[in-house]
């Protein structure tokens, strides 16, 4: 039996299921380059950003920042815009900037979180209308129903078990992945952000002397 004969044989409730894969598919594919995209060389970035505060061009740190579609340099990129009007606006810039990126980094989670609990409900819930079918059909013959007519039920019926506990594991995975990635990206932005101050602090202590 190939797997789109047991997909046929698993019943209605074998469709959500599918459709639970699908979306799955997308968000893992989704997810997967926008994280991807959101590394950054950390040290790396910050050694440029000082440089472009040691020489006071502002402008250029923040095109630099634009080099980049990472959590991270758009942080700092907020921050740099709100330079000139003083430390306080600056903290609540990234504050800000910071909960939007934690949030674009989040999407989806919670879908997949979702489909990692249901898709296998479905699966047991088309298991036990399958059941309750394979009954109905013995007791329609009266009792006179072979090992090969009870059998042939119960397996078919235990199809949409084992492709919802599938998707289901496959979701639940994936999202403790992410979740992983998304909180490495969140300590590192938390780092930067504290850094980012730190140089500013450092520029116009500089100045004042």
């Amino acid at each position: 039996m190939d797997l789109f004969t047991g997909f046929l044989k698993g019943g209605l409730l074998m469709w959500p299921i599918l459709l639970c894969s699908i979306i799955t598919i997308g968000i893992v594919i989704e997810r997967y380059f926008v994280l991807r995209q959101a590394s950054v060389n950390v040290p790396r970035f910050m050694i440029q950003i000082r440089e472009h505060m040691k020489k006071g061009d502002i402008v250029e740190a923040i095109n630099y920042c634009s080099e980049f579609n990472s959590p991270i340099a758009n942080i700092v990129r907020k921050g740099l815009s709100k330079y000139h009007f003083g430390m306080e606006r600056i903290k609540e810039s990234i504050e800000s900037a910071g909960k939007q990126e934690i949030y674009k980094l989040e999407k989806g989670l919670s879908v997949l979180a979702t489909i990692s609990g249901v898709a296998p409900l479905l699966g047991f819930l088309g298991t036990v209308t399958g059941m309750i079918s394979a009954f109905m059909k013995i007791e329609s013959l009266g009792g006179n129903a072979s090992p090969t007519d009870l059998a042939g039920g119960i397996w078919e019926a235990l199809l949409t078990t084992a492709f919802g506990l599938s998707v289901g594991i496959i979701a639940y995975l994936f999202y403790n992945y992410f979740v992983t990635k998304i909180n490495k990206l969140v300590s590192e932005m938390e780092i930067t952000s504290t850094d980012f101050i730190d140089v500013i602090y450092e520029q116009e202590h500089g100045k004042s002397k």
